[in-house]
């Protein structure tokens, strides 16, 4: 689930109750939809490294 936080967002997991990944300044529309949806994890992995690749 993405919570906004102070400039941007964060997902949040509701299993281990902490934040997961990284911070967004724009929320990843297709990282949520997968994460809300499928939970393929080599999808999700894929995604969050386009995500972070975009940050640097």
């Amino acid at each position: 689930m993405a919570r906004g936080v102070p400039g941007g967002y964060r997902i949040w997991d509701n299993k281990q109750r902490k934040w997961w990944g990284d911070h967004y300044e724009l929320c990843p529309d297709e990282l949520l939809a997968e994460l809300n949806g499928n939970r393929d994890y080599e999808k999700i992995t894929a995604l969050l490294r386009r995500y972070r690749a975009r940050k640097r």
